[in-house]
């Protein structure tokens, strides 16, 4: 059976026991989001990019699971650069997932 990438993404987190995920759909990440719809990944649609980084930050912190931001290329990726550097510098486990295609 072939896979996506935005299948082996939405899989590859499923396996690793994600049950929840922050981000705001646009441009090339936009194929990532169909196979949510048939995933047990829960999306939280969020109004900005740096909010879907800080809210899988917070995530992280209050359940001591890693916590996943999904935005779009772009502004999408600059505007989570705030939340990443906030979790390196306060060791949170956070994935952030963004597509350049």
């Amino acid at each position: 059976m072939k896979l996506t990438g935005a299948q082996a993404l939405i899989k590859s987190l499923e396996q690793e026991g994600v049950e929840t995920i922050f981000g705001l759909p646009g441009g090339a990440i936009l194929p990532a989001y169909d196979p949510i719809r048939d995933s047990s990944v829960r999306h939280v649609l969020v109004r900005h990019e740096q909010g879907a980084g800080h809210m899988a930050e917070g995530y992280a912190l209050a359940t001591g699971k890693p916590g996943v931001a999904i935005v779009t290329s772009g502004p999408g990726a600059t505007n989570i650069v705030t939340p990443i550097a906030n979790a390196y510098m306060d060791s949170t486990p956070l994935v952030e997932s963004y597509s350049s295609e």
